[in-house]
Order: structure tokens, then sequence, then C-alpha cells
């Protein structure tokens, strides 16, 4: 159950019009009244013989027993108070005890013989307005200061003792949600997300990996925003506003929307601080596996060590470092699925926009720690879009695997700290990670896979062996798995190299948790692959022999008999 205070308001009668009148898309039905202050007032929308005049006059009373210059500019407090999709429907008596209560805890109408006047509308299922005059019967003004959280609690209270749905506790540091006029303007403009939603989206991919003013303003422009901004008299930038071009107001002119109204942490001032950090020239690598670091793979290499050691960060290190580096994670979120290929780009979208909840929280982030991940982002952004195949492709797969394992670590550190909704948020996040990650990793793998079946039976033993020293407590469960072929293949690849197939195999399995993985075969490929500077895509290996330069033969023995390779698993 979701209470939401509106802005107060001036004109009583034009709000009772609207929660009294058919809906701006004829979806008000049978509005009528569930309760009121004294239990009697009209109720234009059932009795034909009163007005909505009748209404606005009988809650406005106390007002109009003021002297004029008493008044409030604006006396209209507005409530609605809305249930869960999968709650069931109340009755009007449910909804009124409802309405009475939550009144009450925001001091609207503390039951002390002299609140406010006050009248709850249904017009729909699931969800009721409340109208208020903010006089109380005494002529002074109610205490209604922080009437948003106290209603939010008493919310929980009601959803417990009446069995609805559990709306996890906010601590107001979530982005402000589009209004009903919102919705209802773009629903009729044909769009599928609200202008602020959209401009929300758009703000914080310019952020991402920026460095700043300058840079920051230019992505805004180049993604086609209205920019104004706001000078002190010395030529200083205190604030920006931005907009949509098409989305305008009924005299035509854009509709801007502050940053600091998009979300908490767009404001200017706390974007500057992001912009503390120095983010040095990065020397060009030597390692022939690796790609070159301008390029879509070479970001997606350094996201994924970026994210490697994130994990440790926020699993151990101070509050403010951690909570840095999870703001940071969402720049690198972004920066991904703007830069994803087609095939990706949805899911990776839909995980950027569900851990945007989970990057704010009341612990204010030390900000200059986060500078890997925010180089990465960086690093991502120009290198530009990836093609989705090659080592872009298996890249692609080895970033969202790193990055899968930093947003668990998210969930955790959120969960510890009781911040339910933040937790949830990055559960989702990490849910859309898995989706993006099966794509991604079809092929690449499909290749390791293929080639880890043309292995002899020899190696194949030996290298279980090795697996079974290393790896003790995971060796079975690994060698079961469908990913195992490539893992052998990995494994392989990296003696070949001349990296210690077993030191890699501890080490990657040590420092950090494989609990959350559903096929721990495919996360130690790529933490392989990663650390030991493999080419991610081995596609045209497939029919050779690592080494041979011959094409290989059908396998006889170990590997033969086993099924084809299964969708690929986090």
């Amino acid at each position: 159950m979701i209470p939401q205070i509106h802005p107060q308001g001036a004109n009583t009668l034009g709000l009772l019009h609207y929660l009294y009148g058919k809906g701006t898309h004829e979806e008000h039905i049978d509005p009528h009244l569930v309760a009121s202050f004294d239990g009697m007032s009209p109720d234009p929308g059932r009795d034909a013989t009163v007005t909505k005049k009748d209404l606005q006059e009988l809650l406005d009373q106390p007002l109009q027993l003021l002297p004029a210059d008493q008044r409030p500019d604006k006396h209209v407090w507005h409530c609605s108070v809305r249930a869960a999709p999968d709650d069931p429907t109340l009755t009007d008596e449910q909804w009124a005890d409802i309405a009475r209560r939550i009144v009450a805890a925001t001091g609207i109408d503390p039951r002390d013989g002299a609140g406010c006047r006050w009248a709850a509308v249904r017009h729909a299922d699931d969800h009721i307005h409340i109208v208020a005059t903010l006089v109380r019967e005494d002529g002074r003004r109610p205490d209604h200061h922080r009437s948003g959280q106290r209603a939010q609690a008493e919310a929980r209270l009601i959803e417990k003792e009446l069995g609805l749905h559990l709306v996890a506790p906010g601590d107001g540091t979530a982005a402000k949600r589009p209004t009903s006029a919102e919705r209802h303007k773009a629903k009729r403009q044909g769009r599928e997300r609200t202008a602020r939603e959209e401009l929300r989206e758009t703000v914080r991919r310019a952020v991402a990996g920026a460095t700043g003013e300058s840079e920051f303003f230019d992505r805004l422009a180049a993604a086609g925003l209205l920019i104004r901004k706001r000078i002190a008299p010395s030529g200083d930038l205190l604030g920006y506003k931005v907009a949509l071009p098409d989305d305008r107001n009924k005299d035509d002119e854009p509709v801007f929307y502050p940053g600091a109204r998009l979300a908490p942490d767009l404001s200017l001032p706390r974007i500057r601080e992001r912009w503390s950090a120095h983010y040095p020239d990065q020397a060009p690598s030597d390692n022939p596996g690796r790609p070159a670091p301008g390029s879509p793979a070479g970001a997606r290499r350094r996201t994924a060590s970026a994210a490697w050691t994130a994990v440790l960060i926020v699993e151990r290190g101070d509050d403010a470092v951690a909570a840095a580096y999870i703001a940071a994670a969402g720049e690198v979120l972004d920066a991904l699925a703007t830069t994803s290929a087609a095939h990706t780009r949805r899911d990776l979208r839909d995980a950027a926009s569900a851990f945007e909840r989970a990057s704010r929280s009341h612990v204010r982030a030390e900000r200059g720690h986060d500078q890997a991940l925010r180089q990465a982002a960086r690093d991502l952004v120009h290198g530009g879009p990836a093609l989705g195949r090659g080592e872009d492709g298996a890249t692609t797969a080895m970033a969202i695997d790193m990055l899968f394992f930093l947003i668990t670590a998210t969930v955790h550190w959120h969960a510890k700290k009781g911040h339910a909704q933040q937790a949830a948020a990055a559960h989702q996040a990490a849910e859309h990670l898995r989706c993006a990650y099966r794509t991604a990793a079809a092929q690449p793998l499909g290749a390791l896979y293929q080639r880890g079946r043309t292995l002899n039976r020899p190696l194949l033993q030996r290298q279980a062996v090795m697996l079974r020293e290393a790896l003790p407590e995971l060796a079975e469960q690994v060698l079961a798995e469908h990913g195992w072929p490539a893992l052998a293949a990995t494994l392989t690849d990296a003696k070949a190299a001349g990296h210690g197939p077993a030191a890699l195999l501890a080490d990657a399995a040590q420092r950090r948790e494989l609990g959350t993985a559903e096929s721990v075969s495919e996360v130690l490929v790529w933490r392989l692959r990663r650390t030991a500077g493999l080419p991610a895509d081995t596609s045209d290996q497939v029919n050779q022999r690592p080494g041979t330069g011959h094409a290989p033969q059908p396998a006889r023995h170990g590997t033969a008999d086993r099924p084809g390779p299964s969708r690929p698993r986090l």
C-alpha cells in the first residue's frame, strides 16, 4: 500500500471536480465518498441533491472564518493511497478505516476534537484520495510535518493487519515518481515512459564516466535535450535544467526539470563530486591476448577487472568507500547498456534502470576511491558500441559475469544495512544481468565447449586430478556441469600461454564467492581468461586442436558421450 502526499494546492473545488469527474481517460468509475471528518459530509457522487460546491464549502469553512490576511495561500492537502496490484479488492468500509488512520497518523486529524476537515473519495477499486483543508477547527495550522513518512509508517502497519502486500520501507533517497498528470500526458503522446523518466535515464548516461561540466553538457546536447543553465551574477554555474524538445505545456513551452528533481544524485553539486578524481591516460597493453584498451573489447576487459576488484571493496571495505563503488557501478551499467549490441541492449538497459535505485542511500559516498570503476565507464563510452560477436561479444559476457557478482555483493551490503528498497532493486538488476549474460555468452561458450570435447582422455584425466587438488570442495560439482569442457579448454589455453592452471584455479575460486553462481565452471572460465590474458573468443580455434594445426578427430573417450552445451548460466 503506497500513500503519496501531493503538492499543496489552493483550489479545493478544482480538486473535487477532478476526483468526482470522469478522469482524463474515463478511468474514474463510480466516484463516491467513503469517509469524512464528521462521518456525514455530503456526497455529490451518490446524492443528487448536493453538489461539489456544497462539499467544498463545508471543508473550507474553518478557512473562511479566519481573517483574510491570516489564511494560508495553499490550504489544500491531498493524499492518494493505492493498494498493490496483487492485493485483494478492499471494501468501502476498509478504505474508510484506512483513510481515518492516515489522517490521524499524519496530523491532519489527530482525533483531538479540533482537527482539519477532510473527505476521502473512491473512484477506482485500488485507491482512494483524501482531500483536507489545512486549518483546524480551532483556527490553528495542523502539525503535519513529515506527513509523507508518517503516512508510510502507518501504511506498513495496515498492510500487516490486513494481510496485504508488504511494501519495502523507503528512506527518502528514491527518485521522485511521475505524477498521474505526467503519466496521462505520456499516454496521450504515445510514449512508453514519462518525460521525467526519459530525462532521468538520459542524464544518468551523460554522467557515466564524464570528467567535467563541458563533457557532461556536450553529451546532454548530443542526446537532443534542451538545456537551461542557472548562472550566478559572478558568472559561476549554479545549476541546470533539461527538457525534451517535444514535451511542452499548454502554452507550447518546453517543460524543464532541474537535475535534483530527476534524482537526488543528479543535482549539479552531487554530480561535481564525481569529477574530483583524476583520470590518467591508459598505457597500451603489451599482452597479445588482450585487445587494445581503446577498443570496445578492451574497455570490457578493463570493466571486468575493475568489477573484480570492486567486489572485495563492497564486501569488506569502509561503508563510505563501498557506497562510492556502488554508485560508480551504476555508471558502469549505464555505459555498458549505452554501448551494448542490439541482442543484449534491452536486458542491460533494464539492469541499469533497476540498479539506479540501489545506487543511492543515506550512506554518503566518499568519492575518489571509485576512480577505477568510473574510468571503466569512461572507457566503455569512448570505446564505442560493441558489435556483439567475436572478441566484443565474448568480452561483453566476461564483463557481465564480473558485474553480476558486484551487483550481488551490493544486494548483501544493502541488506545488512537494512536498505530494503535498494536491496530489492539490486536483486532485480542482477536478474536482468543473468538474462543479458545468457545471450552474450552463448556463442563464445559454445565454441569453448566444442574445443573441450576434442581434448584427449589422458589430458582430461590430468585436468580432473588437478581440479580436485586445487578445488577439492567444488571439483565434483564442476566435473558434473555442462560447462566443464569449456573450462577444460581454458585450462589448456592457460598452460599453453605459460601459466600454472592450478594456481589460477585456486586464486579464481578463493578470492571471490561462487555460491550465487548457477554454473561454477562458466564463472571460472571467465575469471581464468581475464586473469591469464587469454582471448575471450576462440571461435577460430574450434576447427583446430590447440597447438597442432590439425583438424580435430572425434573424441573416443571421456567427453564423446556428453550432451550438447546448455544455455550459459551464471
